[in-house]
């Protein structure tokens, strides 16, 4: 079997304005970097068109309505403090959501064992009526729902080792049973939620807060007790929110991961997939703001997921 990667280059229209960290530079130093990779065992695919009623099952309608709207015809426009959309995010926003969906597609009739999804904006941080942190639309969520919906799959996880903690997808599935979302995170520390307390309705959130400083051996070793509520959850499909910004030379947190880290978690993660979901895993990308650590930690990722097949 085979890795896919879905992207598309209509990341490079969505500007976030000069500065900001959340810039096309990163999905292109992920991208360039992958293209080096020389392996027959690849997949490449750009996003297809999708069902816009599987972003309305995740986000409230009168949402996704808003944010249609706001997108604007010139020049910037801010859905929050420091989320902001230009002409080209409808398009951008629109193939991150659908590179998920393909990916899923990929993985549902074999046509490859796993796959990465390189592209933006991420999406964990919104919730269902909600822009914040970057984030529009709530990428791996629609995704969940997607395979709840087309696949009528009953059990679905999603592991989320951004160094922020997703409130969103939180948000989206806190009353849903058939849903466990997991996240390790710094905390305190944005977006202020991602509490132990925070269980979910039917116990289907796991928060997992680690102090800054926390080191790799320290993070692995937490990192058990996703393994082990992914083993008792026994999922049909595992989704990753891969965010790349715990490593230790990222500007916006203060977790010490190395890039050779994010291949242990992964290779981790798929032992379980293999025995719960015959190995079926879709990754996209979250956060990481430091290209070098970013350019990195997605190749030990993605390796991972290869070495796999």
């Amino acid at each position: 079997m085979k890795t896919g990667i879905v992207t598309t280059d209509t990341y490079l229209n969505h500007n976030t304005g000069q500065g900001h960290p959340e810039n096309a530079d990163r999905v292109s130093v992920v991208i360039e970097n992958l293209k080096k990779i020389k392996n027959k065992n690849f997949v490449w695919k750009k996003p297809n068109k999708f069902d816009a009623k599987y972003l309305k099952i995740t986000h409230n309608s009168n949402y996704v309505s808003e944010v249609e709207k706001s997108f604007p015809k010139k020049g910037l426009f801010f859905l929050d403090g420091d989320t902001i959309v230009s002409p080209g995010s409808k398009e951008a926003s629109s193939d991150a959501v659908g590179s998920i969906i393909t990916a899923i597609d990929g993985v549902q009739n074999r046509e490859f064992q796993n796959a990465f999804c390189a592209v933006r904006p991420p999406g964990h941080h919104a919730e269902k009526n909600k822009a914040m942190g970057f984030c529009i639309y709530n990428n791996v969520a629609v995704g969940a729902n997607y395979l709840l919906e087309k696949y009528k799959l009953n059990k679905i996880a999603i592991i989320d080792f951004d160094v922020h903690h997703g409130n969103g997808t939180q948000d989206i599935f806190f009353n849903n049973e058939n849903v466990l979302y997991i996240s390790t995170h710094q905390y305190p520390f944005y977006p202020g939620s991602g509490t132990e307390k925070e269980k979910g309705k039917f116990d289907n959130i796991l928060n997992i807060p680690l102090a800054a400083g926390t080191n790799s051996e320290e993070y692995l070793n937490a990192y058990e007790f996703v393994l082990k509520k992914l083993k008792n959850f026994r999922p049909d499909f595992i989704l990753i929110s891969a965010g790349f910004d715990a490593h230790k030379d990222d500007p916006l947190a203060q977790l010490q991961l190395k890039s050779d880290d994010y291949h242990i978690i992964t290779k981790r993660t798929l032992s379980v997939a293999k025995e719960c979901c015959d190995g079926k895993i879709v990754s996209i990308l979250e956060g990481g703001y430091d290209l070098n650590a970013l350019k990195e930690s997605t190749e030990a990722h993605v390796n991972a997921l290869l070495e796999f097949n």
